[in-house]
């Protein structure tokens, strides 16, 4: 795959709670996704080049060695449960990229990093939900990368850093996670919850925007040393996603481009480049 446009960034976004989006917002709080859709829907305007196609790598689908989504039209995969009829008839008809799926898999052998493809697996929530926001008429190209089973942040590093060379061919690398992913808590009016989510998110920020990469990928690999780490995070597969896109950010500084409280919750998203 070749490319005339300029380097794109790498970006580590959050896509809320299942359909939320979709739906009415809580009447105690009206506004509570305003701020997360505003900065989706800015994302297409704030990268300032049109994608050929859009890599992502989602907290919803794990598998034993990176697999990567390869159907030219990928359907649709509604894995939440308990919410309203009408969000179970979301639609993002996105083509896919057969093409960009077996660019994927060359990177990743030629880094020593063994994968697989999947030609039937549809889009996860973790994909339709944000992008339905960042390009609504779902007219740019879209291929799934799973997280690799055992969620070790240095294997995403090494992921991440595989497939750097995608940015300088068209493609946009998102990680889609949430920076706060604790569901037993998230609804709770904690004031420790709520302070634990501001300081882990304080030193997360610190360790993206570390000025030496490698400094940040260390601090990024030793998340759980990071105050109250496993409050925020039981596991890890939301964070992860970040791994990634760290990985493809290379010597490119991280900066946080979204910050604000969900139910009380610190959420942050970063970008690199």
């Amino acid at each position: 795959m070749n490319s005339n446009i300029d380097r794109l960034p790498t970006l580590y976004i959050p896509h809320g709670g299942g359909p939320w989006f979709f739906m009415d917002p809580p009447p105690s709080d009206p506004h509570l996704w305003d701020g997360m859709a505003k900065y989706l829907r800015g994302i297409a305007g704030s990268i300032g080049t049109r994608p050929k196609a859009v890599l992502v790598i989602s907290a919803h689908w794990e598998t034993e060695r990176p697999t990567v989504n390869s159907g030219a039209r990928p359907g649709m995969l509604f894995d939440y449960y308990g919410f309203p009829e009408h969000t179970y008839r979301l639609t993002y008809p996105a083509a896919g990229s057969p093409e960009l799926a077996a660019r994927v898999r060359d990177l990743l052998g030629a880094s020593g990093i063994g994968s697989d493809e999947d030609g039937e697996r549809g889009f996860d929530h973790g994909v339709f939900v944000p992008f339905l926001l960042v390009w609504p008429h779902a007219d740019v190209p879209v291929v799934q990368l799973s997280l690799q089973a055992g969620l070790d942040p240095q294997a995403h590093l090494a992921i991440g850093r595989a497939l750097a060379p995608l940015r300088d061919e068209g493609v946009l690398i998102v990680g889609s996670g949430m920076s706060y992913h604790n569901l037993r808590e998230f609804f709770s009016p904690s004031e420790r919850m709520m302070q634990a989510s501001a300081q882990f998110d304080t030193a997360l920020t610190a360790a993206v925007e570390d000025a030496d990469p490698a400094t940040r990928d260390a601090r990024l690999a030793a998340w759980k040393q990071l105050p109250d780490a496993l409050a925020c995070h039981p596991r890890a597969e939301h964070l992860l996603p970040l791994m990634v896109v760290a990985g493809a950010g290379g010597a490119d500084r991280g900066r946080r481009t979204y910050n604000d409280r969900v139910f009380g919750k610190v959420v942050s998203a970063f970008q690199f480049g």
